[in-house]
């Protein structure tokens, strides 16, 4: 702003008015005080301007490089801390990808749907020598004429057969002793290859001295009991019964191998706790015995949608003897029952958010730790190195000596004051 001309003291009435001269010059003066003054003012408001670009009006604010201190603790620090980052990034994106599978169990309230058995069982017994069906507690008999299919065959596995069985009972050790790699075989199915027995490699010109039997059956899902023994099944009023009285004793030979057992749809790639058992009869009388829990399942993974069944077995066998109080018939026997739970198996995915909230807690929880490890090992680091000064400094003192304090002038003794 404009500076006001200076007030000239008020003039005396009795001083004379100043001459012509002197106002002149007193106007000069002041002219020329004036033009200084605006001209240092506008230096200053230019410097102001400058000074408000530069500085006032960045809104990120600048640390002078003299004032970082770079050391080489600090760089050794970020490095470990940017290679921790990174390698837990990359596992946790590989966990992302991952998924898992959700095990739901609810009452399975459907009574009214047939139960379809999936089977391929060889027996070393010719075909006409032997029967198959299903008697359930209805009392109802479904024949194995209604989709069982009788093969002759021999009982003796290939060699590319043999290593096909050798495999599957490996997996089903595995499976006995690591009950998750079920999940795995869920979320592979339909991508492994599949799990039937392959066809004979060798062409072989021995006779046929088993038979196999494969194919569907479809039962009421109640309680029951498949079995295969000897002779053919004929209607019964009271159920059924088998012309064993056609065939030979030396005949009975109910070794056996069963290459697929299943309930419900037939899944690809699956599993299940007979696949490749095989039992060898050690006595013509000899009986199999198989009891199973069928638990239904639902199957909802990102490849496959499917309504199965799971399934438990126990094992049992015997040779009977009449005489010693073993009774019961030669053949083999799988009693079969329905549990009334079912189980929804659901495979499922980490949310992308969840995914991402995790990354952020990996990089901060990263940044803070290694901050605040680097603060604490400099703060003892400095402890330490000033000790070590500290117990380093020696005193340069003189020390007190005998007569003399502090290195001042000798007391004056008795003999001289006398």
């Amino acid at each position: 702003m404009p500076l006001a001309p200076p007030s000239l003291p008020p003039r005396r009435a009795d001083t004379p008015p100043p001459k012509q001269g002197n106002r002149a010059s007193l106007l000069i003066i002041l002219l020329q005080d004036l033009c200084n003054t605006n001209k240092r003012l506008q230096e200053e408001l230019k410097a102001k301007s400058e000074y408000m670009k530069e500085g006032e009006l960045d809104a990120f604010p600048k640390v002078p490089e003299s004032y970082i201190e770079t050391t080489a603790t600090g760089g050794t620090v970020s490095l470990i801390a940017f290679t921790t980052m990174a390698l837990l990034t990359i596992m946790e994106f590989m966990v992302y990808r991952d998924t898992w599978m959700k095990y739901e169990y609810e009452v399975d309230k459907d009574f009214t749907s047939k139960l379809r058995i999936n089977i391929d069982i060889t027996v070393a017994m010719k075909c006409q020598y032997i029967g198959a069906d299903v008697l359930d507690l209805a009392e109802t008999m479904v024949s194995s004429a209604d989709g069982l299919v009788y093969e002759p065959v021999i009982f003796e596995l290939s060699p590319l057969q043999r290593e096909w069985q050798r495999m599957l009972q490996i997996i089903q050790s595995r499976l006995q002793e690591e009950h998750s790699l079920q999940d795995i075989i869920f979320k592979s199915a339909l991508k492994s290859a599949s799990t039937a027995l392959p066809p004979r490699e060798d062409k072989s010109f021995q006779p046929p001295d088993a038979c196999r039997i494969h194919g569907q059956l479809y039962v009421n899902k109640v309680a029951g009991n498949f079995h295969i023994t000897v002779g053919k099944a004929i209607p019964h009023p009271r159920g059924h019964a088998h012309l064993a009285a056609l065939v030979s004793h030396e005949s009975y030979n109910f070794s056996h191998r069963i290459d697929h057992l299943s309930f419900g749809e037939l899944i690809t790639g699956v599993i299940n706790p007979l696949d490749g058992t095989e039992k060898i009869a050690s006595d013509h009388n000899q009986m199999f015995q198989y009891f199973i829990t069928v638990v239904p399942t639902k199957l909802h993974t990102y490849k496959i949608a499917a309504e199965t069944h799971q399934f438990s077995v126990t094992e049992r066998e015997r040779v009977i003897n009449h005489a010693a109080g073993s009774h019961g018939v030669s053949g083999i026997f799988m009693k079969y029952d329905i549990s009334s739970l079912m189980v929804t198996v659901t495979e499922e995915h980490m949310p992308f958010w969840q995914f991402l909230v995790r990354l952020c807690g990996i990089i901060g929880g990263i940044f803070s730790t290694t901050g605040i490890l680097h603060g604490i090992g400099g703060f003892i680091v400095e402890i330490i190195c000033c000790r070590f000064r500290l117990g380093s400094h020696k005193s340069t003192s003189v020390p007190v000596q005998d007569g003399h304090l502090n290195n001042h002038v000798p007391l004056v003794t008795e003999d001289a004051m006398q």
